[in-house]
């Protein structure tokens, strides 16, 4: 659509100049609706095909696809005042759009900071809603991903709102990346208990949970020998792992070792501590006086 044709129609009907500015506004609109609806009718689902591909969740697309529809709006008005001839308009305005821009970044550099940080984490996907994760000296599920903030709710039932440069700064430990998760627990013996036949309880009981895999076998090794116990961990593997599954199973197998141990007469001991030495009182004499009768 051009002005022209637009302008010499509207000057049938009112003056020249009046038409020429009518003209240029009815061509930026049309044009502007034009490539804004195209860019919703097919780049966006492209934009969103592609993003599905990549195995990303519903709810992490969301933002990405809003980016695209502002990216869309910005190339319409673009186009359409191109197409209604506002040259020396378009030029003001970038140059105040360079200026606002370099305003903007210096007063959001965390943020822009933290939206960097969110698009990593779509793209790296170091961790997705609904894992259990841990960094610094929090731990929690992650319940929220957006491009500037990730919500996690930790197990005390708070909901942390953590900015997404804190996720990708540091080190994130993720239990349940993978499909198994290894559990270690160290059971301490006495030191007159047979070992070999400890390790085998502890492999048994370990056999006869249900949640605890075959495959990766379960093992036992003696790690320490301490003030008065006999370190033997046990290392076992569990499927599918969440944290309530995690803290389920290990204190199922954890009590069922303890019941064996007690059944096969094989001590937990507690700690000792002998205390040696005297203690020698100087210049009491006469602060105590004996009782007459």
């Amino acid at each position: 659509m051009q002005v022209a044709p637009v302008a010499n129609l509207l000057e049938r009907f009112m003056p020249e100049g009046l038409a020429g500015t009518l003209a240029q506004g009815i061509v930026f609109f049309a044009v502007f609706f034009a490539v804004y609806l195209l860019g919703r009718a097919i780049v966006v689902p492209i934009v969103d095909r592609s993003l599905q591909s990549r195995d990303l969740d519903k709810h992490a697309r969301n933002p990405i696809k809003k980016l695209t529809l502002i990216a869309i709006v910005f190339v319409a008005v673009a186009v359409a005042f191109g197409f209604a001839q506002y040259g020396d308009f378009l030029q003001s305005l970038a140059t105040i759009a360079a200026a606002a821009t370099l305003a903007l970044g210096l007063a959001m550099q965390d943020t822009i900071s933290n939206f960097v940080a969110g698009v990593f984490i779509f793209t790296d996907k170091p961790f997705r809603i609904g894992d259990w994760i841990e960094w610094d000296d929090h731990a929690g599920v992650v319940e929220d991903i957006s491009l500037r903030v990730s919500r996690v709710r930790t197990f005390d039932n708070e909901l942390l709102t953590v900015p997404n440069s804190q996720l990708t700064d540091g080190v994130i430990k993720n239990p349940v990346a993978k499909d198994q998760l290894r559990l270690k627990f160290v059971f301490g013996i006495g030191y007159d208990d047979d070992i070999d036949k400890a390790t085998d309880i502890i492999i048994d009981e370990a056999h006869k949970h249900v949640d605890i895999l075959d495959d990766p076998a379960p093992s036992v090794r003696l790690i320490e020998l301490g003030d008065s116990s006999v370190g033997l961990q046990s290392r076992i593997w569990i499927d599918n792992p969440s944290r309530a599954d995690f803290i389920k199973t290990r204190g199922e197998y954890v009590q069922a070792v303890k019941e064996r141990f007690d059944e096969e007469g094989i001590d937990i001991p507690y700690p000792n501590r002998t205390v040696g030495g005297g203690l020698e009182l100087a210049g009491m004499d006469g602060v105590v006086e004996p009782a007459d009768d």
